[in-house]
């Protein structure tokens, strides 16, 4: 089957909470509310880049219930002290979990990091698992971490050469 990423449709929302939800469900780093993050980003228009991935390419244009969505990542704003812009922040990214370790949540990332960039996007920040996410050019930056996030989990992207001198913020969607 050919997988499709595109940008989130009206009718794929159910879809893609579901898909958060079975993904982080007893996982021992998730927090249990990343399906409703992804609402709340919505609801606040905080959410600038929606993508999902469809798991067959002839289901593109079908109505919401025949599609089959298989991964989502959403994207918002971040923001520097030092008053540099725009930085992005990346996260949640999820994959059904039949479909997990086949490489859609890689191609969900690599098509939002080169979107943003084309946006003239700094760079990108997230939380998440160092091991997994050095793969595609994040850095463990505890120097530029929020307080109220895990400075040994706090990563960086620079899609430019400007350098931070800051520390960054997450939208206050991720903190309710």
């Amino acid at each position: 089957m050919t997988l499709i990423i595109r940008e989130e449709q009206f009718g794929d929302e159910a879809a893609i909470f579901k898909i958060t939800e079975d993904a982080f469900r007893g996982k021992p780093y998730a927090g249990g509310d990343e399906q409703i993050l992804v609402d709340r980003l919505r609801d606040q228009n905080a959410l600038v880049l929606s993508l999902v991935a469809v798991d067959d390419e002839k289901q593109v244009d079908a109505p919401p219930a025949e599609k089959t969505v298989v991964g989502h990542i959403a994207f918002s704003i971040a923001i520097n002290t030092d008053g540099s812009a725009p930085w992005y922040a990346f996260g949640p990214v999820s994959v059904t979990p039949e479909r997990q370790a086949e490489g859609i949540g890689a191609q969900l990332i690599n098509q939002g990091l080169t979107t943003i960039q084309s946006w003239g996007a700094l760079g990108c920040i997230l939380t998440g698992d160092p091991k997994y996410y050095s793969r595609f050019g994040f850095a463990v930056s505890p120097d530029f971490s929020p307080a109220n996030e895990p400075a040994e989990y706090f990563q960086l992207k620079l899609l430019s050469t400007t350098t931070p001198t800051g520390t960054f913020f997450f939208h206050p969607a991720f903190y309710e």
